[in-house]
């Protein structure tokens, strides 16, 4: 399926969006994100407050401006999935593609300790994961023609969305996420003594 190319205005906002999101990034990697307030971000980016809450409903937002894309994203790695191609494998290619690049972005480690140091980005995090938690056992229930409340497929979808975290601090973060969906196909096993 081929997508419409953006119009101008419509990259426009894109741009602006991105603009805000990343200087609210710089200032809130800065100054902490509690020393930060729209009217600071808004300077940078150099736009009004108003257009700041156009595209972002408040200030949580800003620091996971990436996550509107990503129920959309998960819904697609299980449906357009290739022929032949299981939604196991589907859901750790789509992992490879988006968050092996993220991990290895150079800001990633103060991104983490910016989410993790602040009580109200650490519950939006959580509600937002569930929310994805939702999406994706959802897409799943549906490919397989089962109610959208099957343990399976929301064990499965909590799984995927935690592999990130699992392979966290792992040297090969590739090898971990293989790891993981080796375990979510064949079952766990118990791991050999060396």
């Amino acid at each position: 399926m081929t997508e419409l190319p953006l119009s101008r205005r419509e990259r426009k906002k894109a741009q602006t969006r991105q603009a805000i999101a990343d200087a609210a990034l710089d200032l809130f990697l800065d100054r902490g994100y509690d020393h930060v307030s729209i009217r600071d971000i808004a300077d940078a980016a150099d736009v009004s407050t108003a257009t700041i809450f156009k595209h972002f409903p408040g200030k949580e937002a800003l620091v996971f401006d990436q996550e509107e894309d990503v129920d959309a994203q998960l819904i697609a790695a299980v449906r357009r999935r290739g022929d032949g191609q299981s939604i196991l494998d589907a859901l750790r290619q789509h992992l490879i593609d988006t968050w092996l690049p993220l991990a290895a972005h150079p800001q990633r480690q103060d991104f983490d300790e910016l989410v993790q140091s602040t009580p109200a980005l650490r519950a939006y995090a959580e509600r937002m994961w569930a929310r994805h938690t939702d999406t994706l056992s959802a897409a799943i229930a549906d490919e397989l023609g089962v109610p959208h409340d099957d343990l399976a497929c929301r064990t499965l979808a909590r799984f995927v969305l935690n592999t990130p975290v699992l392979s966290q601090g792992q040297e090969d973060r590739r090898a971990a996420i293989d790891e993981v969906f080796g375990i979510l196909t064949r079952g766990w096993q118990p791991p050999s003594r060396p």
